[in-house]
């Protein structure tokens, strides 16, 4: 039975809304969250790219809005890896996933890659600091397990337009898991919304696959 793993980048406002939509369909999610940018308050505003309001979630709402889904770590303030000296990036990477580690009171296994950025050194400081696993925006149609779990190629993004083909590709490739990624705050019209709903609902539908914890393919 192939498993199937998704996971949000970046902690926003629409993510409440999306994980009604997993919970309803009985879902797992991986989030991947960077500590400095959730304060007291929400913050961000109007994006012209996106045309809505995008906004980091507040610290108190964390443990509230993730309850029963798994934490990742994003670093700590979402640089791009490799143009930053690397014992910058080392601070990045493991005093993030302390703090992380603190808020949830739960072990941090994961970890995803700003902007998809990495190289062999700033994998090897991922690894380093405990991690499992790292996810890239590589999107690739994957064997499991990686060469290499610190540079782990999901198969797509969830807007893919061949998201359908590249899923029975992979059932049909007997690789085990089939991995999506992408940002909540990009959902931005009722009728996408909609179609996420189907596409959850559809993939919690199939009897050949179940939903899986990321943490759960290493450990």
């Amino acid at each position: 039975m192939m498993k199937v793993v998704q996971c949000w980048d970046d902690g926003v406002n629409d993510d409440i809304r999306l994980i009604e939509i997993l919970r309803n369909h009985n879902a797992k999610a991986s989030f991947n969250l960077n500590p400095t940018t959730h304060k007291e308050n929400r913050s961000g505003g109007h994006s012209e790219k996106w045309n809505k309001t995008i906004q980091r979630l507040a610290r108190s709402e964390l443990k509230s809005v993730y309850e029963g889904f798994t934490i990742a770590n994003h670093s700590m303030t979402h640089p791009r890896p490799v143009e930053i000296p690397l014992e910058d990036w080392r601070t990045e990477v493991v005093d993030a996933r302390k703090i992380l580690q603190d808020w949830f009171q739960d072990p941090i296994h994961g970890f995803v890659y700003p902007y998809g950025g990495h190289d062999a050194a700033t994998a090897q400081v991922v690894a380093e600091a405990g991690h499992l696993y790292a996810r890239t925006t590589k999107n690739v149609t994957p064997s499991f397990p990686p060469a290499d779990p610190m540079m782990l190629h999901p198969d797509c993004h969830f807007h893919n337009k061949s998201f359908w083909e590249l899923y029975d590709a992979a059932k049909k490739s007997g690789c085990g898991v089939f991995y999506f990624w992408g940002h909540s705050y990009e959902l931005c019209t009722e009728e996408q919304w909609s179609a996420f709903d189907e596409k959850i609902g559809r993939i919690s539908a199939d009897p050949e696959v179940t939903w899986a914890d990321l943490p759960s393919l290493y450990l």
